[in-house]
């Protein structure tokens, strides 16, 4: 059994379209979803904002609270939990130039509205943390928006948040690019940054995905390390990547299974999860899936993770001793590939 608990959002079981082309599978309802979640074994299911309350920009304060706790209801019903929600600030027009750092004060003003629905959502659903991804938090002409000045009025935005509820902690999720050119908080490091010149610096973190890490040519494990040297990974995304390229959210392990093995690891040594952390998955089926197998990326995914664990269990860590007094690293790294390798 995994020592973890799982999580996993609506958006990792999708019909198929990309910007080349149309669906290629079905829609599938979001109580089907959960209940398929429950069944495969997750804990969890991640929101963003009209992932729960879809329209919610044309409803009242009153209406948004009222459809998210159906939502609640859904997940009491298969005895899931809601580990965040994230105010998706890239999808309308008012978010063009950025949500937090738009040049457009009203456009700005807006950014923050959708903040404070998010966090009633994530009350009436029953979960305290809350998911930055700062898409389009960034510039496509570097000259249109002064980076000083956009850090400012994020940590401004990111104060005002903490304002509005107290309870709340708001994990960033850092990525380099794509769907903006440079991003303001590209990498763990800018998370930790913006979070120490908050007005609380305690209640903000960060959220690593692996693939985020492979865009800015970092390793995920090292980031993930990096952030929980400062008690600062409030979750994690776990994928693979191909290359320095688009974003792909290829399952855990189908690119590079040491680098996946090591997330596991660092992970595990520095207890994760003691706190109630999730392991999150963040992958897309391929787009060739058919209906028939369009949770299976995420099966494999969750198994991946399982088999890393016990790979760890047998890790001979008086032997990764020796090798480090040695300054054997050549040994050490064939013992950790005949590991993964089986042999």
């Amino acid at each position: 059994m995994s020592r973890f608990q799982f999580s996993v959002g609506p958006w990792n079981v999708a019909s198929g379209a990309d910007v080349y082309g149309p669906a290629t599978r079905s829609e599938i309802t979001l109580e089907d979803k959960i209940k398929k979640f429950k069944e495969l074994g997750f804990d969890a299911v991640q929101f963003h904002d009209d992932d729960a309350v879809p329209g919610l920009n044309d409803l009242s304060e009153e209406e948004i609270v009222s459809e998210a706790r159906k939502v609640r209801a859904l997940l009491d019903k298969y005895g899931l939990k809601a580990e965040f929600v994230a105010p998706r600030l890239w999808m309308d027009p008012r978010c063009t130039d950025g949500g937090f750092t738009s040049n457009s004060a009203e456009d700005r003003a807006f950014a923050l509205w959708r903040a404070y629905r998010s966090i009633d959502i994530a009350k009436a659903l029953g979960c305290s943390l809350i998911v930055l991804w700062l898409a389009r938090e960034g510039t496509l002409c570097t000259e249109s928006k002064s980076a000083a000045r956009a850090t400012r009025q994020l940590i401004e935005a990111i104060n005002c948040m903490l304002d509005y509820d107290k309870s709340i902690r708001i994990a960033i999720e850092p990525k380099p690019n794509e769907p903006i050119d440079r991003s303001f908080c590209g990498t763990m490091g800018h998370v930790m940054a913006v979070a120490s010149a908050t007005k609380d610096p305690a209640r903000v973190g960060g959220l690593q995905e692996s693939a985020h890490a492979v865009l800015a040519g970092l390793d995920p494990a090292n980031e993930m390390g990096f952030a929980l040297a400062f008690g600062k990974l409030f979750s994690v995304h776990l994928n693979d990547q191909n290359g320095m390229k688009f974003d792909q959210d290829r399952s855990f392990g189908a690119e590079n299974l040491r680098q996946a093995f090591d997330q596991i690891k660092i992970l595990k040594e520095n207890g994760y999860g003691s706190h109630g952390e999730y392991i999150g998955l963040d992958v897309k089926a391929m787009r060739t899936t058919r209906d028939e197998a369009c949770y299976e990326h995420l099966t494999n995914s969750l198994n991946v993770v399982k088999a890393l664990e016990k790979k760890l269990e047998q890790y001979d860590y008086a032997f990764e001793k020796k090798c480090i007094e040695e300054r054997n690293y050549e040994a050490l790294e064939m013992y950790v590939l005949n590991l993964i390798m089986g042999v």
